[in-house]
């Protein structure tokens, strides 16, 4: 078995690797070129959600879910997770065919946590909610959790597991040594018999460096929070034709995001929001909840997440060596999945078939020609 492991990026997907892969007996080395949660992971909305999902991801998500209502006796922390269900809300009834359809779709491969709301529920359930919402679609028990909180409590186990991590170091060269790699950056050196690929919005250029370019772009979405509000809001909320993640903490202080995009300067590693962008996130939230006109808003933020082509990440082997795994591209989607995807990887690494199904997150699928 191949004892050696650099896993390059310290994000949450990054530190569950080196956690389960250091569970394992493997030496393991991570290597950021910022820190720990520089980036997406612990600057992220924090969603906990199955609710949504593209069906190729329902297994994962209902896995990961699993992991997350036991979360302190994996890392010693509950990461701030708490359960308050999510909604996506409709404005209209065009809204509601497409949610309909949703739980159809839903139903129809099996699963059953997606259920569809009349007016009168959805009243119940968001007494502030614009009376003009027919209904939605509500997933019980997810939720939202701490980004920061979660990537840190991860690093802090892998290390308590043996995990030695590098920050400050950015990779610059990926060459072959022996059976494995030899990664340069600045005057260190790195050897491995294993890499493990989680760097993110920068994954795409070990790629190009391994032979396998990938579509991947780097996007910045964009987030605000508010003053702190008397409590009116209990669940996550959604929308269905337009980006929104709308929840209230229990400092009662609002999180405004969704998926609106900010500017990336991936030279510079650095995500800057736009007002234009922020406005139309919170004109979103004041056709759904009025009286938020007049809350202020303290901080904005973006954060540089990696977004495949076709909005699923690359899970699972290399196509061109038997001695890489890829981790990356949750396309504004991956905080909830971070739990599973070490697991996913410690199977790979021991040569073990996964016990979810990531034959659809394959890097292989876009090596396939599109017909003409």
């Amino acid at each position: 078995m191949s004892r050696r492991v650099v896993v390059v990026g310290a994000g949450f997907h990054g530190c569950s690797a080196a956690l389960r892969l250091s569970n394992q007996g493997y030496e393991v080395t991570v290597i950021d070129k910022a820190y720990a949660g520089r980036h997406a992971s612990g600057v992220n909305a924090g969603g906990v959600r199955r609710l949504g999902r593209h069906p190729a991801e329902i297994p994962l998500a209902i896995a990961a879910w699993e992991r997350w209502q036991n979360m302190t006796s994996i890392v010693g922390d509950d990461c701030g997770f708490r359960p308050v269900g999510q909604i996506k809300v409709a404005e209209n009834n065009n809204d509601m065919a497409i949610l309909n359809e949703r739980e159809r779709q839903v139903q129809n491969l099996g699963y059953h946590h997606e259920k569809l709301i009349n007016r009168d529920e959805l009243r119940k359930r968001l007494p502030a909610l614009a009376g003009h919402c027919p209904g939605g679609l509500a997933c019980d028990g997810d939720g939202f959790a701490n980004p920061y909180r979660t990537v840190t409590a991860w690093r802090r186990e892998a290390e308590r597991q043996g995990a030695c991590f590098r920050e400050g170091i950015e990779i610059t060269d990926i060459e072959p040594k022996g059976n494995g790699w030899r990664l340069s950056g600045g005057e260190e050196h790195f050897d491995a018999d294993l890499l493990v690929n989680c760097a993110g919005a920068w994954a795409g250029e070990l790629c190009k460096w391994l032979g396998e370019p990938v579509p991947l772009t780097a996007e910045a979405p964009m987030l605000m929070i508010t003053e702190r509000l008397s409590p009116f809001l209990g669940t996550v909320v959604g929308a269905t034709s337009r980006p929104l993640s709308f929840k209230q903490f229990e400092n009662g202080t609002v999180l405004i995001g969704g998926g609106v995009r900010g500017v990336v300067d991936i030279v510079r590693h650095v995500a800057e929001t736009r007002l234009d962008g922020l406005a139309e996130n919170a004109d979103t939230v004041v056709s759904l909840f009025p009286f938020m006109k007049e809350a202020r808003i303290m901080r904005t933020w973006a954060g540089v997440e990696a977004v495949m082509r076709d909005h699923i990440p690359v899970i699972g082997l290399s196509s061109q060596h038997d001695n890489v795994i890829h981790a990356f591209g949750f396309s504004a989607h991956g905080y909830q999945l971070g739990p599973i995807t070490g697991e996913i990887v410690a199977d790979l690494a021991m040569e073990r078939e996964p016990k979810l199904p990531i034959t659809p997150f394959s890097i292989q699928r876009f090596q396939t020609p599109c017909p003409e």
